[in-house]
C-alpha cells in the first residue's frame, strides 16, 4: 500500500498497540547527517530561479522583485507565454530580465545546472515538486517548494534524504506560519499566556468550485480524483505543530482518519470534463486526529468541494488559555495571565467568555511577534494573502542572507505533508490507528522548542 513498508503489528500483540499499523522508518544512510537547525553559509545576494509561472508563481516573481538583497535570475514555465509575463513584471519593478527556459517539461534542468543561482523556487503543479527540488539539490541549490511540497510518504523521506546527503535547505513555503494572528498566538504561546496546550485544531475548508477549470490540465481535481486522505493539509497544520514543537521536544506519534462519501467530487468531474467517475477516490470531506509523544492531541479538517466560509480553524487549548481564528478571531485566557499594569479594562474576565475587543487588541499588540517588527508595513502593501506571503519570502532571504537557520526545515516539510498517505492508510483499514514515522529518527528532543532565528 506504500513505498515505506507498511506493516501490521502481528495478530498475537496484545492491548492497544495491537491494532497499530506500522510505518518502517528507514536508517540513515552512512556519511549522512541530520539537518536540523542547519545554517549556511552567508549570501550576500540571494539569487533565485523560479519554477512554475501559472497561478502562484507570477506573485512570488513580484514580492522577490521587492525584497532587498535579492537577484531574480532566471525564469522557468513549460508555457513560453508565461515566462513573458513574469518578464513583465520584472520590468515593471526596474530589475534586469530574467534568463528564460520553457517549452519542455525538463525544461527547469537546464536551469538548476547553471553556477550562478542560489535558490530554486517551485511553483509547479504538486506531482512535479519533488522530482524538481531533488534535482535542484543535486545540482548545489537550496529548494523552496510551495505546498504541498510533496504527496506521499516515499517523496518524504526522497527529500529529507536528499537534504541530509547535501547539507541543503529544503524548505516548504507555507504561508499560514506567517498570518498575522497565527504569528502573534505563536508568541503569547511561547511566553506561557496559554499553560500547558493540550489540544489544537486546523483545517483546509475552502469551496474550490470557481477555482477548478483554473488549474493547467485540471491537475488539482484529477489528484483528488485518484488519492483518499487529507491531500492538502498544510496550511491548517504547519501553525499548529509549531505551537506544540513538533521535534523539538515533541512528536507525531498515531493517527486516526476518516471520511465521507465523494459526492460532489464526481459532480465536479462530470460538469467541468464530462467524464462519469464513479470510483472517485476522495471522500468530500475528510477528518484526520493525531497524537503526540507528550500526549497532545490534534485534530485536521479537509474539504475543498462544499459551500462553507473559509477556515483554517486555528484552534488551541491550555491549561491557562484558548485562542481561535475562524470565524471571528478570539481569545479566552485566566485573568490572572494578565498584567493589570498593561491591560485595562480587565476586570470581571470569565473564563468561559471571549476577551472584550479591546482588551484582545491591547494583548495582540503587547505579544506582537518579533517576527514582523520593521516589515509589517511594507508586507501589507505588496501583499500576498494580506502580506504573510510577503513575510513568508522575506524571511527565507533574511535566513539566507545571514547565515541563520530556516524558520522551517525538511523535517516540518515531511511531518506535515506525510498524513495525506498515512491519512489514506488509516481509512482504508477501517479508520485503523497508523504510527507516523520521526523523520529526524530518533533526534526529535534534540532541539529546545520552536524559535524563529535572528542576526542580531
Amino acid at each position: 500500500m506504500t513505498a515505506c513498508n507498511q506493516k501490521q503489528v502481528s495478530k498475537d500483540a496484545e492491548g492497544p498497540e495491537a491494532r497499530i499499523i506500522r510505518t518502517e522508518t528507514p536508517v540513515r544512510p552512512e556519511g549522512q547527517k541530520d539537518v536540523l537547525n542547519l545554517a549556511t553559509p552567508k549570501l550576500d545576494t540571494v539569487r533565485v530561479g523560479f519554477v512554475g509561472l501559472g497561478m502562484r508563481g507570477p506573485g512570488a516573481v513580484y514580492r522577490w522583485s521587492n525584497i532587498p538583497g535579492t537577484k531574480i535570475v532566471a525564469l522557468c514555465d513549460i508555457e513560453p507565454d508565461r515566462v513573458a509575463k513574469a518578464q513583465e513584471i520584472l520590468v515593471k519593478a526596474g530589475r534586469p530580465k530574467a534568463a528564460e527556459y520553457s517549452g519542455s517539461e525538463d525544461a527547469y534542468k537546464q536551469m538548476c545546472e547553471r553556477d550562478d543561482i542560489d535558490v530554486i523556487y517551485i511553483v509547479t503543479d504538486w506531482i512535479h515538486h519533488v522530482p524538481i527540488a531533488l534535482y535542484a539539490m543535486e545540482h548545489g541549490k537550496h529548494a523552496a517548494i510551495e505546498v504541498p511540497a510533496a504527496t506521499s510518504l516515499q517523496e518524504c523521506w526522497d527529500l529529507v534524504n536528499m537534504a541530509e546527503k547535501t547539507q541543503l535547505h529544503c524548505i516548504m513555503m507555507e504561508n499560514c506560519v506567517y498570518d498575522f494572528f497565527e504569528l502573534t498566538t505563536l508568541n503569547m504561546a511561547q511566553q506561557g499566556l496559554f499553560g500547558e496546550i493540550l489540544h489544537v485544531e486546523g483545517s483546509y475548508l475552502h469551496n474550490l468550485s470557481e477555482f477548478w477549470p483554473e488549474y493547467w490540465h485540471d491537475w488539482r481535481l484529477a489528484f483528488n480524483s485518484q488519492h483518499r486522505g487529507d491531500v492538502y493539509p498544510t496550511h491548517g497544520f504547519g501553525p499548529i505543530c509549531q505551537l506544540l514543537n513538533i521535534h523539538r521536544g515533541d512528536r507525531l506519534k498515531t493517527l486516526v482518519a476518516m471520511d465521507t462519501k465523494a459526492v460532489s467530487g464526481p459532480y465536479w468531474e462530470k460538469k467541468n470534463n464530462n467524464v462519469d467517475m464513479p470510483d472517485f477516490k476522495n471522500g468530500d470531506h475528510t477528518m484526520t486526529m493525531l497524537t503526540t509523544e507528550n500526549g497532545k492531541t490534534i485534530l485536521l479538517e479537509h474539504d475543498v468541494m462544499n459551500p462553507q466560509p473559509y477556515s483554517r480553524m486555528y484552534k488551541l487549548n491550555g491549561t491557562m488559555g484558548f485562542a481561535s481564528k475562524y470565524p471571528i478571531e478570539q481569545y479566552c485566557v485566566k485573568p490572572e495571565q494578565l498584567d493589570s499594569s498593561e491591560i485595562k479594562d480587565f476586570k470581571n474576565l470569565t473564563q468561559h467568555e471571549a476577551l472584550p475587543e479591546n482588551v484582545k487588541q491591547q494583548l495582540m499588540e503587547k505579544y506582537k511577534n518579533p517576527v514582523v517588527k520593521d516589515i509589517e508595513a511594507k508586507a501589507k502593501e505588496i501583499g500576498g494573502h494580506g502580506g504573510m506571503d510577503y513575510i513568508e519570502d522575506y524571511r527565507l532571504v533574511y535566513c539566507l542572507r545571514n547565515g541563520l537557520p530556516l524558520d522551517m526545515d525538511v523535517y516540518d516539510l515531511a511531518e506535515w505533508c506525510c498524513v495525506g498517505e498515512l491519512g489514506a492508510i488509516s481509512i482504508e483499514n477501517g479508520n485503523a490507528p497508523v504510527e507516523v514515522p520521526d523523520f529526524t529518527r530518533g533526534l526529535w528532543n534534540k532541539l529546545n522548542g520552536f524559535h524563529h532565528a535572528f542576526a542580531e
